[in-house]
């Protein structure tokens, strides 16, 4: 059995020129700015087209090094965070497991075989208790 994918919730990438590219986004794409937690680090949340794009401010990262939650990825809403754990587990995925500050949402990042980061995250709504 494979993890249940509700749908694409957004994807992520680092980029070494917030401001510009946020004005890419929302000048010429048409995005607008949304809500972002209160994370440790420089970035900013765009919504448009139906998806969001989170930008965060830092260099890329070698997919070679340890899981890197600020760097590009790309990311999928499930229902049951437990289940999909278990899909991971059972595949010897190594994954990464942490919850958001302020909005109690969980998320997971493992890497796909060519070592592009993915995500997976659980409103809190839906947490399996």
């Amino acid at each position: 059995m494979s993890i249940q994918l509700v749908k694409l919730h957004h994807v992520s990438r680092q980029t070494k020129k917030l401001a510009e590219t946020r004005q890419f986004y929302m000048e010429v794409m048409g995005f607008e700015e949304v809500a972002r937690p209160p994370f440790d680090f420089d970035g900013a949340w765009l919504f448009g087209a139906g998806i969001q794009i989170h930008l965060i401010d830092e260099p890329f990262t070698d997919p070679a090094l340890p899981i890197n939650t600020h760097e590009n990825h790309i990311a999928f809403q499930v229902d049951d965070m437990d289940a999909a754990a278990a899909v991971l587990d059972r595949h010897e995925i190594t994954y990464h497991r942490q919850t958001t500050p302020a909005t109690g949402a969980q998320q997971m990042f493992f890497r796909d075989p060519e070592g592009w980061l993915c995500e997976l995250g659980c409103p809190p709504k839906k947490i399996a208790e």
